[in-house]
């Protein structure tokens, strides 16, 4: 690794970090082609397994502050994501199975749609004083189950923490409020990033070299996200709406790179 492509591997984690810590869920989106088109790692495939180290580390880290801050919903979250463990072991070995262009290009479309996702507002039915019990898993668990599955395949194939789906999934299905949700939802994060980091790191498709100053870079970012998140707090709509053009923007490339390179190969 050359020391440009160290610096990269810092500078991308930075911004990455300071996406997720200034508007949450799909800031981690952006690591998947930072790796592949900035920092030059491998393969696509490579630059997907090392995004999955590095995203289940970046959520235990920020696990550790929502959860000094008592935002998790334990049971919830943690039934959320072993139901979930199973869809990302899945999804991460049918990942592997397919050309990496092609998952570049489906990855890039998956960008736009998170985009669009990403200008809705997130309301509904709250229920602050939500938990999963013996007597009411019957009502809960069937939806738990079912959005944990379906979320985990995703984060899986992708090789992506899921942020953006989870946080609403765990909404749609347990009714508790979005800050909880949020908090909650980095369980899941951690879980599914860290199944399909085994799974890529089994295949020999991580680089560690790249994960660690990516990781590195990283905390340092969301550091420096928080911060400004707090300051910019009357403003956190108008970022998450740039970021979302930016995500959107960054996928309308990834995919159409990907469209490209399959019907013109080298």
């Amino acid at each position: 690794m050359s020391e440009i492509q160290a610096v990269l591997a810092v500078l991308s984690g930075a911004v990455t970090g300071l996406s997720l810590g200034l508007i949450g869920g799909g800031g981690s989106i952006l690591a998947v082609p930072l790796l592949a088109y900035v920092v030059g790692i491998g393969s696509p495939h490579e630059a997907i397994g090392t995004s999955a180290v590095a995203v289940a580390a970046s959520a235990l880290l920020s696990l550790a502050g929502h959860a000094k801050a008592g935002t998790v919903k334990w049971r919830c979250a943690l039934a959320f994501a072993v139901f979930g463990i199973g869809g990302a072991a899945a999804g991460a070995h049918l990942g592997k199975m397919v050309d990496g262009e092609k998952l570049l290009a489906l990855f890039g479309l998956l960008m736009i749609v998170v985009g669009l996702l990403m200008l809705r507002d997130r309301r509904g039915r709250e229920n602050s004083d939500v938990r999963l019990t013996y007597e009411n898993a019957r009502q809960l668990l069937p939806a738990i189950a079912l959005t944990g599955a379906a979320i985990g395949g995703l984060s899986g194939f992708f090789g992506i923490g899921g942020g953006f789906l989870i946080v609403p999934g765990l909404v749609g299905a347990t009714a508790m409020p979005l800050l909880n949700a949020i908090g909650s939802s980095l369980v899941s994060v951690a879980a599914f990033g860290a199944t399909t980091a085994a799974s890529y790191a089994a295949s020999g498709l991580v680089d560690w070299p790249v994960t660690a100053l990516f990781v590195t870079g990283g905390a340092a970012g969301g550091i420096a996200g928080t911060w400004a998140s707090r300051r910019l707090a009357a403003r956190k709509r108008l970022l998450t709406r740039i970021f979302a053009a930016v995500v959107a923007g960054v996928g309308i490339y990834v995919a159409a790179r990907g469209i490209a390179t399959l019907a013109f190969p080298a």
